[in-house]
């Protein structure tokens, strides 16, 4: 019955992934893995791991594990960058109120990155960020953001934020590179960030070129095992799955014989597949995967 369930909330994610590129509020740009979603199925909470192309609703939480990362793209252009060990909530995700796409994202906890591409068409948004007791309200086009138990911190790249804590007076960044923070609850005199540690916290929500990453228009596959009975393939599938991984099972024929090939697909480069393979050999029973286009 776990694996019949399992089966079918995979199945419903995907479902969605088609519909993402035309029509979706926010939807899985890339990542590197493990990740996971966690959504309200029918009144229970369900967790599946996330794969590019995944749509996104309001009332999910996304959470990120030991060096993942993860780009959650938004109908109005922005993007979403998590760091690992990150989890966000999406708390309002509406696309079109009253010709304002609406939105409010809670960082409960890691590091993250809002970034609007200037380029694309222009278009009305609401857009607030709370990590932990504090709220930015978006009016800018990059910043950074990191919670840990202790400290909270935003920092703006480029544009215009406002920024405050419950119960304090919120103030206004517009210079880049200046920062907002607060340590055991007591907010902090705004300051600016040297280039340097701008570019160390930066690097915490990027995704590593050649690190394992999957993107919506990736090609490369990794073949993780191919399976003689449809069983085995779901035994491995349930335990890739759990731990943060994407897999999916593909049945295909080998001369007479039905096989079940348990599969990572839209790596972004064979360099992306190559440093996955590495990362899962010996992991959840993967022996000897392979990459291919």
């Amino acid at each position: 019955m776990r694996l019949f369930r399992n089966v079918l909330w995979a199945s419903l994610l995907a479902l969605a992934a088609p519909q993402a590129q035309a029509a979706a509020a926010a939807v899985v740009e890339g990542m590197q893995m493990p990740a996971w979603v966690e959504r309200n199925v029918l009144g229970s909470v369900r967790r599946a791991p996330l794969a590019p192309g995944v749509e996104l609703r309001s009332g999910d939480e996304l959470r990120t594990g030991a060096g993942a990362r993860l780009y959650v793209r938004l109908a109005e252009g922005s993007v979403v960058k998590l760091g690992e060990k990150a989890s966000m909530r999406i708390a309002e995700l509406a696309p079109d109120r009253g010709g304002v796409f609406a939105a409010a994202l809670n960082v409960l906890e890691g590091a993250f990155r809002f970034t609007t591409d200037v380029l694309g068409k222009p278009r009305r948004r609401d857009v607030s960020i709370r990590v932990a007791t504090v709220t930015a309200g978006i009016r800018g086009t990059d910043l950074w953001g990191k919670s840990v138990p202790e400290r909270q911190v935003v920092c703006l790249i480029e544009g215009r934020i406002e920024v405050g804590a419950e119960g304090e007076a919120p103030v206004t960044m517009d210079q880049p590179r200046q920062f907002y923070q607060r340590d055991n609850g007591r907010t902090q005199p705004v300051g600016f960030v040297d280039p340097v540690q701008l570019a160390q916290w930066a690097r915490e929500t990027e995704i590593a070129e050649g690190g394992g990453a999957a993107r919506r228009d990736g090609k490369w596959r990794l073949t993780l095992a191919r399976a003689k009975t449809q069983a085995a393939a779901l035994e491995l599938y349930d335990r890739l799955r759990d731990a943060g991984y994407a897999a999916r099972i593909h049945p295909t024929m080998a001369g007479d014989a039905r096989v079940y090939l348990v599969q990572i697909s839209r790596l972004a480069s064979r360099a992306d597949a190559e440093a996955l393979r590495e990362q899962l050999r010996g992991m959840a029973g993967v022996v000897d995967p392979s990459v291919s286009l």
